[in-house]
């Protein structure tokens, strides 16, 4: 779990998502110290973006449990924006339960890993591509420009942090692929990915931006888990 100094988080944070922010600059750099001091973490990328891996984060047991859950529940995967075509996002997915043990567990783990607040973490969300299914190059932030900014503005502020688990082995395609970074990941039972999405001021970084390659050959089974910079309180119906 996160030591008490990780639960403090600073208390300002600007309204306009798309600025500076010291904020959202000290969460990033405590987690980076927290994932650097890791000998079983490896940093991926160059000081443009903070990304780390690690391999075997989740038992092939556990991975297979996961699998079975987003096959159980799984829909055909939507976006917060309306304006972007049938095609962009073609996976399916799910919120995972939350008090499910197995679940908790894993998120308690991730938290744990970061030295994250556990309270700023969205709803572990499970997704699945099957052959040719793809989503194309995007970033986790939110634009504040965006029409849903105010929403996400007062449910939690702006998306600092991803952590993404891949849940099976993929026969052929399927790599997340960093576009600014100009590199790749392929798919890895168990290994869980985690990136910054803010540059070393706070700001939203582009250089974030990442797409999930289409599958060639076999099904991809993926979790994920974002954290905003304040406290999550997602709007309820």
């Amino acid at each position: 779990m996160a030591n008490n100094a990780d639960m403090t988080a600073p208390v300002t944070f600007p309204d306009d998502g798309d600025v500076a922010s010291p904020a959202r600059a000290e969460i990033s750099r405590r987690i980076s110290q927290t994932l650097d001091a890791d000998p079983l973490c490896a940093r991926l990328a160059d000081e443009r973006l903070a990304i780390w891996g690690k391999h075997e984060f989740l038992t092939a047991a556990e991975c297979d449990r996961m699998v079975a859950m987003i096959d159980a529940d799984c829909v055909p995967s939507v976006l917060f924006s309306k304006g972007a075509n049938a095609y962009y996002r073609t996976s399916s997915s799910c919120h995972l339960n939350p008090w499910d043990d197995l679940v908790a567990t894993i998120s308690q783990r991730i938290c744990g890993l970061m030295g994250i607040d556990p309270a700023t973490g969205e709803t572990i969300q499970g997704q699945r591509y099957q052959v040719g299914q793809e989503y194309r190059s995007h970033c986790d932030y939110f634009p504040a420009r965006a029409a849903y900014w105010p929403e996400m503005r007062d449910s939690g502020g702006q998306r600092v942090w991803t952590a993404m688990i891949y849940l099976s082995d993929v026969e052929q395609g399927g790599e997340t692929e960093f576009i600014q970074m100009r590199f790749m990941v392929p798919p890895r039972k168990g290994t869980i990915l985690m990136w910054s999405n803010v540059r070393t001021d706070g700001s939203p970084n582009p250089d974030s931006q990442h797409a999930a390659r289409p599958v060639v050959a076999g099904t991809k089974y993926v979790v994920t888990k974002w954290f905003r910079e304040r406290r999550w309180e997602p709007k309820r119906s």
